[in-house]
């Protein structure tokens, strides 16, 4: 029982690593290639990374010996940069600190000419919350790796209070959630210009993130006291976890069929909505779009495989009688 409990504890702790290190890690990637990127000047296309906090900029500065490094600075010049001269400065790398094009605008201008709105309108409600989801499944991991039911309920009992005591400092005392809607009415309306509609949209992120925040801490109560009550229910505090990599997908591919199936009619050109690429390779006019699971990706996969193995083990235990 002793090594089945510390296995079980071991599992569940490569899982919270992973899940942890995978918050901050890029879990899909999403390039664009075309003509007008050729490959020497764009060698990964317009390339984005989806994180769970949002998306960022996945383009790089051009390597060195491409045509497109020996041909022009790419690193962004200050007031404090001396024009440059080719004779004194043929051997200074001016490129030093070079970062690639910022990909999320060139994309988000690409998009907004066939009437989609911008990348950062997408998940308004889970990106800023993701954080606290992320500390909910973290309390539940540390209470599955707990064997005994008393020090389960303490765990879960005292990480809740925290999460929810942290939630509601950060987005209504600190005043997160209304600068976050103040930044995403802002966003929405870089290209299309609808102050009252924008307005509503504003009006739904904050209603919808305080019916989340406040059923997230009534979800909290319900697990605590179907643990005190119910044997089985613990099996839930890993399985549910588990599911992150479902989550991200469902999440991921329920937005592009929104950005796709919602396009404003003010586009430079008019498409029949679509859904855009979730996964492979796709076409759309001269665009080529690639779509695929990067690394964080993985982690998530380990964090399945690490629960499932423990709640297998768990599972076992208490058909056997002996685990509380």
């Amino acid at each position: 029982m002793e090594k089945q409990n510390r296995i079980v504890g071991g599992l569940t702790l490569v899982a919270l690593i992973a899940m942890v290190t995978a918050y901050f890690a890029p879990i899909w990637w999403v390039s664009l290639t075309a003509p007008n990127y050729p490959p020497d000047a764009f060698p990964d296309g317009i390339r984005i990374h989806f994180h769970f906090d949002g998306v960022y900029n996945g383009c790089k500065a051009a390597g060195k010996g491409t045509r497109m490094a020996s041909e022009i600075i790419q690193k962004d010049l200050g007031h404090d940069d001396e024009r440059y001269n080719p004779i004194t400065d043929a051997k200074k790398d001016v490129d030093k600190g070079a970062q690639g094009l910022d990909c999320v605008h060139e994309m988000n201008t690409i998009n907004h000419y066939v009437g989609m709105f911008p990348i950062a309108t997408g998940a308004p409600v889970e990106k800023p919350l993701a954080k606290f989801f992320f500390a909910f499944f973290a309390v539940m991991m540390l209470a599955f790796a707990m064997p005994g039911k008393k020090p389960r309920l303490a765990v879960l009992t005292a990480g809740f209070l925290g999460v929810a005591a942290w939630m509601i400092v950060d987005q209504f005392f600190l005043g997160h959630l209304a600068s976050h809607v103040d930044s995403y009415v802002k966003e929405a309306g870089t290209f299309f210009k609808e102050p009252e509609k924008i307005k509503v949209w504003g009006d739904n992120v904050t209603t919808i993130s305080k019916i989340v925040i406040f059923g997230l801490i009534a979800v909290m109560a319900i697990v605590i006291a179907g643990v005190a009550r119910v044997r089985s229910f613990q099996l839930l505090l890993a399985l549910v976890p588990a599911m992150l990599p479902l989550y991200f997908v469902i999440t991921y591919a329920g937005w592009l069929w929104f950005f796709g199936h919602n396009l404003h009619p003010w586009g430079a050109f008019t498409v029949k909505p679509f859904m855009p690429t979730v996964f492979g390779e796709g076409k759309v006019a001269q665009f080529s779009t690639f779509s695929y699971p990067y690394w964080g990706y993985g982690l998530l996969v380990l964090v399945f495989v690490c629960l499932m193995l423990a709640l297998l083990i768990r599972r076992k235990q208490l058909r056997e009688g002996s685990a509380e």
